[in-house]
């Protein structure tokens, strides 16, 4: 339904409310069966996937090659029978794997709690509504809305969901999310009318008020006509959501670096192994173009981790000063 070229009393009629609002228990009802006022959130990467990000990276890849590199030349003299097994000739493999895991679990405790503080932001900053329910005004969060809902909307107010007008007072709107306009567009609440079967363009949506904008002058009633997905808003996030994600200029710059540098690692470790057949600095030169990312994994394990897991620092340095 085109709620902007039907009367307010139709619009009322059509979704089931009226002057008072709805009851509590209709509001709870509607509120369970279409879910809450809120758009969708992309799908959350697990703590798997995380993990494994953390791995693909150029040059991550060439330190678990070198370090592969070394338990191979460790075990084939022992597999053959012309060596003994020695717990310290793997001591480059464990220092190497260990220090690429730690690195990868910081990365991915580093989201988590970004993660987590941005919910708590949000949870901290939650928008409320006022709306008349059983007759009587209230202040909700703006999630808990529902289709039907009589929504009270004065200066500096958040519109919390597409309305339709059904009392209107020198009531001004900014729309510049939707549609591009600086100055506050005028409502009222007469009833539009399509010209030749052409529908209305949402700027020109006089007797309507969106999600996303700003009530800037006067004061309004009006009645909830869609929420969450539904909204315009909802409309243009459902597009956004589906649309690739691309990586900034600068991280495609950071990515370029990284790859010319472990190729031209690689090239120098296969130059050096076919000249002199020296295993063990073809790894410490593999391992070597990591230096700063031991760095700094020996900043956070003495900043960022609590008291308690200080206890890594000591491995982290010592891989360091071995690279």
């Amino acid at each position: 339904m085109k709620h902007y070229l039907f009367d307010s009393n139709a619009v009322l009629e059509e979704v089931k409310s009226c002057d008072n609002g709805l009851s509590q228990s209709e509001a709870d009802a509607r509120l369970e069966q279409n879910g809450k006022n809120k758009l969708a959130e992309g799908k959350k990467i697990s703590m798997v996937q995380r993990f494994f990000m953390q791995l693909v990276n150029p040059m991550i890849i060439v330190l678990i090659i070198a370090a592969l590199i070394s338990l191979i030349t460790t075990l084939i003299p022992v597999m053959t029978g012309k060596g003994h097994f020695d717990t310290t000739e793997l001591a480059e493999f464990f220092i190497i794997i260990g220090v690429v895991l730690l690195n990868a679990v910081l990365g991915v405790v580093q989201e988590g709690r970004a993660e987590k503080a941005i919910e708590a932001l949000k949870e901290m900053t939650a928008s409320t509504c006022k709306v008349i329910r059983d007759g009587v005004i209230k202040h909700i969060k703006n999630e808990d809305l529902v289709v039907g809902d009589i929504v009270i909307l004065e200066a500096g107010d958040s519109v919390p969901a597409d309305c339709r007008l059904i009392e209107s007072a020198s009531l001004k709107a900014e729309e510049a999310a939707l549609t591009g306009e600086s100055v506050p567009s005028e409502k009222e609440v007469d009833t539009l009318t399509a010209e030749d079967g052409k529908d209305v363009p949402l700027g020109d949506r006089k007797n309507m008020v969106y999600m996303g904008s700003t009530i800037v002058y006067g004061r309004a009633k009006a009645v909830v006509v869609a929420t969450g997905m539904q909204t315009e808003m909802g409309k243009i996030a459902d597009v956004l959501a589906q649309t690739k994600e691309e990586t900034t200029p600068l991280q495609k710059k950071l990515d370029k670096l990284s790859k010319i540098l472990s190729f031209a690692v690689l090239g120098i470790c296969v130059f050096i192994l076919h000249s002199s057949s020296s295993w063990n600095a073809t790894i410490l030169l593999a391992t070597a173009h990591l230096k700063s990312s031991l760095t700094a994994l020996s900043s956070l394990c003495r900043w960022q981790l609590p008291q308690s897991q200080r206890a890594l620092q000591p491995l982290s340095q010592s891989c360091f000063q071995w690279a």
